[in-house]
């Protein structure tokens, strides 16, 4: 029974799973290793899943969970010390700038990815479970374990960074020509 279950979420959810862990760590190889992780983890603790939220909530609050974690350990690497890496305040800084799959996404998206960097770690959260996997505020609420107030709080202010972001880069290439 158990195997069954873990077959239909990991064909129901795998690629939107590794989509996401792909917008945060911006390196397949690293993604399939996070998913992998991920699926691991849902193995051993679905018999603990108690129907709280939906099975797709779950899986990317684990998703989440795996990606701090990975931020987490290489931080601890970077710096070789055991200060805490604070999700709120810190910027994600990824291996690599731009993997394949980002060089097949339109200039647009490609812009506001690159902004998207500059933003805390709970805003590039927001705006991907958002804006990239299309969930809902709820959805996201649960997910990342806030109020729904919460999340549209760190929605509207990412967008309003993001929008900064975006007309300073506008000016600056309007400056270069």
């Amino acid at each position: 029974m158990k195997e069954s279950i873990f077959h239909r979420l990991y064909d129901h959810y795998h690629q939107d799973v590794f989509r996401f862990l792909v917008f945060l760590v911006k390196d397949r190889s690293v993604a399939e290793d996070l998913s992998h992780e991920v699926y691991v983890r849902v193995l051993k603790s679905y018999e603990r899943f108690q129907g709280k939220s939906s099975e797709k909530t779950w899986l990317f609050s684990i998703a989440k969970n795996v990606a701090i974690d990975y931020f987490r350990k290489k931080a601890v690497r970077a710096t070789r010390s055991y200060d805490a890496f604070d999700w709120e305040k810190e910027q994600l800084v990824s291996p690599m700038k731009s993997p394949e799959f980002f060089l097949e996404l339109n200039d647009e998206t490609r812009q506001v990815l690159g902004a998207l960097e500059k933003c805390t770690g709970d805003q590039q959260l927001v705006i991907i479970m958002r804006y990239f996997q299309e969930l809902s505020i709820a959805e996201t609420a649960a997910i990342l374990n806030w109020t729904e107030g919460k999340v549209k709080t760190t929605q509207h202010r990412a967008i309003k960074q993001l929008r900064e972001l975006l007309s300073q880069n506008k000016e600056a290439k309007q400056h270069e020509s």
